[in-house]
């Protein structure tokens, strides 16, 4: 089987991306997405995303882990598939699209993709963590020194603590560097490794990093290990809402595999 694929980056988070509008791609091929992800025998990515036809927005964003299995939202991967979007002359400058966790809006301007994220209702304080879900749950906590700090190790560990049980979570360790800039290092379940990149796991940091009054300001930059994002949010009576994730995202080569 041949299959024609793009691939796509948002600050080093890197996915294959696919369009599937005849739906001629098998979304039930668990090894085969995981193959294709591989980056010894496949293509190599943190993901899979299939853009697909939608009756009454523009596009429908369907996102895989690189083990294979549909997972939760991807903010990086929801910006990428964005500028994939107005590759394919299905957009220009805006977009709405559904995903896993509901309708999100888009913009591109250049290389730089904006993404409306969920509300956020929910952020639970803890004594030496955050815990909060911004369409995929983030653990967040602080650490002193991210540069020596062993993430695949201490991520694994808390991701499969008896805390979150068998679904897990994705955990991110932050440093503050001013008060409306954070650096950040992500563990992600499903990559089940540290990516150089997690949107979601950025949007938690900033609003955790606001809920626990590390920040005072409502629009944060986060630097990952794959380059720089901001996130702007406001608050509410609830929570967090009208909140983006702001950042390149862009098509890195595109080719075609035999599989």
């Amino acid at each position: 089987m041949q299959t024609l694929f793009y691939k796509y980056q948002g600050t080093g988070n890197d996915f294959v991306m696919i369009d599937n509008r005849q739906q001629e791609f098998d979304k039930n091929n668990t090894k085969r997405i995981a193959f294709l992800c591989d980056r010894r025998f496949g293509i190599g990515a943190d993901g899979l995303i299939l853009l697909e036809a939608h009756d009454s927005v523009d596009f429908k964003m369907v996102y895989f882990n690189a083990d294979g299995n549909e997972s939760s939202m991807c903010g990086n991967g929801g910006r990428c598939i964005t500028a994939f979007a107005k590759f394919l002359g299905i957009i220009e400058n805006k977009a709405t699209f559904e995903a896993i966790d509901g309708l999100h809006e888009a913009t591109i301007d250049n290389t730089i993709v904006s993404l409306k994220m969920q509300d956020v209702d929910k952020v639970e304080r803890f004594e030496n963590h955050v815990f909060l879900d911004t369409g995929s749950p983030h653990h967040v906590q602080m650490e002193p020194d991210l540069k020596t700090l062993d993430v695949k190790s201490s991520g694994s560990k808390i991701r499969y603590s008896e805390t979150y049980g068998q679904a897990g979570t994705n955990v991110n360790f932050v440093c503050k560097n001013t008060n409306d800039n954070f650096s950040v290092r992500t563990y992600e379940r499903g990559v089940e490794d540290e990516t150089l990149s997690c949107g979601t796991g950025v949007t938690a940091v900033a609003l955790a990093m606001h809920t626990l009054g590390a920040s005072t300001s409502n629009i944060i930059a986060l630097q990952t290990e794959g380059g720089a994002l901001k996130v702007s949010f406001e608050t509410n009576d609830n929570g967090y809402e009208n909140i983006w994730l702001i950042g390149t995202a862009t098509q890195v080569f595109k080719g075609e595999i035999n599989d």
